[in-house]
């Protein structure tokens, strides 16, 4: 019988192969309309209702107003967007006057209110700009995406069905600066979009995405409105846990926005993966644990380090190609294939030190990391005050 190394050493060389099999050949379970005579489909798909876009901002972003007015450049018919800031000196504030004046024909709002209801700041800004919203559908969607034309149309197309809790969407990464932002790009499309895809194809969706929800406001007002993700750190994930445990349906839209990454230094970009993945580790305690296969290259090193053998290799090269495939594809030059070590043993080094600490960072804001058993209300909570944006 083979040393117990070489079987771990085979094992974790299969499963990290394995992984990156699935990572580049899935694709997630998008939702589809119902089985219709396609002759008769479009006379029978249902006209959409009004939607109100719900924007929480907070000071300067380098592309925001870029970001801001592919949705004011929608094809739907009617739609409403609702901006929010704390601070009646945020640099957003500006940006939605340049917008406003470009689109003058559109429904465009702006709430200023320092009020806060909870530790999380970005929930405590939708609560003060919910009062302003006049649709019957509601997007709530990060500053940081660009979007296309059909965006509003296609995200808000399965609220129809009452059924659906919500609708969230994934995401590809644009680097909006140097070094470290393509490194952080790296992380969205090379490994959090694929895991997304893989566990979706496992039959899961127990996601919701910060970059988009739509929902309908009287699904929102059943599971206690805002109100009941203002002491969250994951508000999105839980905007989507909460509906489905009122039996709805999360379901992914067949559209991918673009979000920035503008993590410019190792420390900043650091501190924003790091708190993903404790968040993920407080979420899903078994499933951060088997992490690791995720991790292709630093496994299949080590692997090869414990079963040094020629079938091992062999395997080993097998996950080397799917895991170079996936780097290509997310971005294909030759200099880019160079950095998928450094992601994948900085992604490593991430999942480790995430089994630490009880807090994190976000905004200059020090919370507790929610944890899934507990009732909506309670976590995190906040333990110092937020340090201030500087405008550019």
């Amino acid at each position: 019988m083979p040393p117990m190394h070489t079987l771990a050493g085979t094992l974790l060389t299969l499963l990290a192969t394995l992984y990156a099999l699935a990572a580049l050949l899935c694709r997630a379970r998008t939702w589809q309309p119902p089985d219709r005579n396609p002759v008769a489909a479009p006379a029978a798909l249902p006209a959409p209702l009004p939607v109100t876009v719900l924007k929480p901002l907070c000071g300067f972003e380098p592309r925001l107003e870029d970001n801001l007015a592919t949705l004011c450049a929608q094809t739907h018919p009617r739609y409403q967007i609702v901006f929010g800031v704390r601070a009646p000196d945020d640099a957003a504030i500006a940006v939605v006057g340049r917008l406003r004046q470009r689109y003058p024909a559109l429904d465009l709002q702006l709430v200023v209110d320092p009020r806060v209801h909870g530790a999380n700041l970005k929930v405590s800004n939708l609560i003060n700009m919910a009062a302003a919203a006049r649709h019957p559908w509601l997007v709530l969607a990060d500053s940081d995406i660009a979007v296309e034309p059909d965006y509003l149309e296609r995200v808000t197309t399965p609220l129809a069905d009452p059924g659906v809790g919500i609708v969230t969407c994934l995401y590809h990464g644009h680097a909006a600066g140097g070094f470290w932002t393509r490194i952080g790009a790296l992380f969205i499309d090379t490994w959090f979009a694929p895991s997304v895809a893989v566990a979706s194809r496992g039959g899961s969706s127990d996601f919701g995405f910060g970059a988009t929800i739509a929902l309908r406001a009287e699904v929102l007002r059943a599971i206690g409105g805002l109100e009941a993700l203002k002491d969250r750190l994951a508000d999105d994930f839980w905007l989507g846990e909460l509906t489905r445990r009122r039996g709805l349906a999360t379901v992914l839209s067949d559209v991918r926005v673009s979000t920035d990454v503008t993590e410019d230094s190792f420390r900043a970009l650091w501190r924003r993966e790091r708190r993903w993945m404790q968040t993920i580790r407080s979420l899903n305690p078994p499933g951060y644990a088997f992490c690791f296969v995720t991790f292709t290259l630093p496994m299949l090193a080590l692997g090869l380090w414990l079963a040094p053998d020629p079938w091992n290799w062999a395997l080993a090269l097998a996950g080397l190609g799917a895991r170079m495939t996936l780097q290509w594809r997310a971005a294909p030059r030759a200099a880019a294939l160079l950095l998928a070590p450094l992601r994948d043993c900085l992604l490593l080094l991430e999942w480790l030190s995430g089994f630490a600490g009880a807090t994190t960072r976000w905004r200059g804001h020090r919370l507790r990391v929610d944890r899934r058993d507990r009732g909506a209300g309670s976590t995190p909570t906040s333990l110092e005050k937020p340090e201030p944006r500087r405008s550019p």
